[in-house]
């Protein structure tokens, strides 16, 4: 199926399912996906091979950017509610993450302190002591696990060679609840294996998981827009209820999108 990229490096405000009005940043190429991970489920498609010729944009480029789009927003009296890391992959593996983030807190401070800065993030870099700094000196630290199940993840998310569940978990629980979790939830078939990550089975292991890292909020949706694999479907808005109440159930905040 047809699937999108973002096309520059500052988009939008877009209206998001989950984050309101954003303004997104895309720290990946405009000419295909860059990601450690390849989602079965992604708009934006498949991920491009590793080559180190790969053009990243520029820390400075970034800055400027996003501060003359604010200005300019500013200008146009458009209100906006997050500044929302996403784009074309995982942004965490840019290599000045670290710097882009201080970039944006001091932007976001000086031009609009009431703005949120949010990282839609594969928790894959949680190992790294400079990256789980930054991501917990932002406002909204939203961070993946579509499975508890090892095999699971491999058949949705296609992780690199050597991730691992625990691992991730782990650095979860070092955030001490002050981050939001995100499972996209789906059913279908890929590479003719059979998959429903709403499975009472596997929502049951999720909901350990879950009630043993206690998060802020947890973010449970499905796919709303093209996939590269078209044997992938919805799970229905009732069942994606049903894992919302058992959250609630463990005490912990939930937000739902169908």
């Amino acid at each position: 199926m047809a699937t999108f990229l973002f096309d520059d490096i500052i988009f939008g405000p877009v209206k998001s399912r989950r984050l309101g009005a954003s303004l997104g940043i895309n720290l990946l190429p405009t000419s295909g996906k860059f990601c450690n991970f390849n989602c079965i489920y992604c708009e934006c498609g498949w991920s491009m091979p590793a080559d180190p010729k790969t053009r990243l944009p520029k820390r400075e480029e970034i800055r400027n950017r996003l501060e003359e789009r604010i200005l300019q927003i500013k200008a146009d009296g458009s209100p906006f509610d997050r500044v929302t890391f996403a784009g074309n992959g995982e942004p965490t593996i840019h290599p000045d993450f670290v710097g882009i983030i201080a970039d944006t807190l001091e932007i976001r401070n000086r031009l609009v302190p009431g703005v949120k800065i949010a990282v839609l993030s594969n928790a894959t870099q949680l190992d790294r002591t400079e990256i789980f700094e930054a991501l917990g000196r932002i406002d909204q630290n939203i961070l993946k696990l579509d499975s508890a199940n090892e095999q699971t993840v491999r058949l949705i998310n296609q992780p690199p060679a050597g991730y691992s569940i625990s691992r991730v978990i782990d650095g979860m629980m070092r955030y001490h609840g002050h981050f939001i979790l995100q499972t996209l939830f789906i059913s279908g078939e890929f590479a003719g294996i059979p998959l429903n990550n709403a499975s009472d089975e596997e929502v049951k292991a999720w909901l350990t998981v879950v009630e043993k890292i206690r998060p802020e909020l947890v973010m449970i949706y499905t796919i709303a827009r093209d996939t590269p694999v078209n044997t992938l479907q919805k799970i229905e808005p009732e069942v994606l209820d049903r894992i919302a109440g058992k959250v609630r159930d463990l005490g912990i905040a939930v937000q739902v999108s169908y």
